[in-house]
């Protein structure tokens, strides 16, 4: 059974536990002995019944007696996993998915329905090139089901971006994202580390338009590599790479990183002050700092020290002191679904508290830039209230404060001190961030 029960086990978590997916999976492939072919099927059945469910709910409630939901733990798990391996994984026959389903059921406590699943996934499996169309008189209900996004959220979007881009949204958020990182410019450039990677059989090309990082692919783990052991490079999004490039910093400049783990901001801007000046990475969980300090240390940067706080008390001693101040707020990760596809089903109601701690740490941070300096703001998410309106509060408070235009590479370009990143537009994650200067 090996990569289908442990998939169980790690859908269980999640649900019983409240576990995020990546974290539930990466746990469960070291405590079940997981590797290779094994372990990325495991994987390739979790992602993709998180990030098919409301879908596969959908098929499965037109040939269930029972309504899914109202299923006994891990009926309905086990049914989305042999499911989604018919509808999704052309490799694996139907007959070997409504085995092994009906197995799982069996080891799993719930003989008595074994019936009721190979029942059900046989009527998919016959029916699979003429499934129940989704109705399509309600546009975000329609959009909802089709990719699996909360039907608040598609409104949402629909408010913001139209029919064609929410759509084009929703689909990117269902691909898999290429693997990137960013050059160590201190240790190596791009050319010499695309060759070095060949040589341990991964392929690298660089990124379309974001410089300084690459888009592998074949990588397996990367940690193992000797090129990631040896810090010639860092794995960032390049959107959370531009935050740097957008905040200028310098060689021998002091920089703040306001809400730093797991740090790859700190580092990056560090490559950019080629290792030279001052950067405070600073974090409200102490226990975050030991990652920055390890990250610290397999890139050889000795400019970055860490310091625990909370972002919203100010520190009298930190006044004025920062040429450049990063705030890369905490926030609904909405803009990271393709790596994390259940940040998706966050509860709208979650999402209120945000931007009152969002301002709150931008309030303060404002008090550590020097006359002159600069401040940046920047979240993984696409929303305005979490992004725009954020930053529109804050500069009517902040009269010393105002957005500073920047430029980058095509599709970007010229910009008034501000972007919201798309995946489908962009091809990063879904990232805002805001530049503002204080005079």
């Amino acid at each position: 059974m090996g990569a289908r029960e442990t998939a169980l086990r790690v859908l269980m978590s999640c649900r019983n536990n409240h576990a995020w997916a990546d974290a539930a999976l990466k746990a469960q492939l070291g405590r079940d002995g997981l590797v290779g072919p094994e372990a990325a099927l495991c994987s390739r059945l979790v992602y993709g019944v998180v990030q098919n469910q409301q879908l596969l709910d959908f098929y499965l409630s037109a040939y269930c007696s029972q309504k899914p939901d109202h299923l006994q733990p891990p009926l309905l798990e086990i049914l989305r996993l042999g499911a989604y391996q018919i509808l999704y994984l052309d490799r694996v026959p139907d007959s070997a998915a409504v085995n092994t389903s009906v197995e799982l059921a069996k080891i799993s406590g719930r003989g008595q329905a074994s019936g009721l699943v190979n029942a059900v996934l046989r009527k998919i499996a016959q029916n699979k090139t003429a499934l129940p169309p989704i109705p399509e008189r309600d546009e975000a209900k329609y959009l909802s089901i089709r990719y699996s996004h909360p039907k608040w959220l598609v409104k949402r979007l629909l408010s913001i971006l139209g029919r064609e881009e929410t759509e084009a949204f929703l689909a990117a958020n269902n691909d898999t994202p290429p693997l990137t990182v960013q050059v160590n410019p201190l240790k190596t450039n791009a050319e010499s580390l695309i060759k070095e990677l060949e040589g341990w059989g991964v392929t690298a090309k660089p990124h379309p338009w974001v410089p300084g990082c690459l888009e592998l692919t074949g990588a397996g783990d990367l940690t193992t590599l000797a090129p990631f052991r040896e810090g010639k490079l860092l794995v960032q999004d390049p959107a959370a790479r531009l935050v740097s490039l957008i905040a200028g910093v310098q060689p021998g400049q002091k920089v703040l990183d306001l809400c730093a783990a797991p740090g790859g901001k700190s580092f990056s801007a560090a490559f950019a002050m080629e290792d030279k000046g001052e950067i405070v990475s600073c974090d409200l969980h102490e226990n975050k700092l030991k990652r920055i300090q390890e990250g610290a240390a397999r890139l050889d940067l000795t400019s970055i020290t860490t310091s625990a706080g909370d972002g919203r008390v100010f520190r009298p001693e930190w006044a004025e002191r920062f040429d450049t101040v990063l705030v890369d707020a905490p926030c609904s990760g909405l803009g990271i679904i393709r790596k994390k596809p259940d940040v998706r089903y966050k509860k709208a109601d979650d999402l209120f508290t945000l931007p009152v701690i969002q301002t709150a740490l931008l309030d303060n941070a404002a008090r550590y830039v020097a006359p002159g300096g600069v401040l940046v703001y920047s979240t993984c998410t696409i929303l305005p209230e979490e992004n725009e309106q954020v930053t529109d509060a804050f500069l009517t408070e902040h009269s010393d404060f105002y957005r500073d235009g920047f430029t980058l590479p095509a599709p970007v370009g010229e910009t008034e001190g501000q972007l919201t990143l798309w995946p489908q537009s962009h091809g990063t994650d879904g990232f805002y961030i805001c530049r503002m200067k204080r005079t």
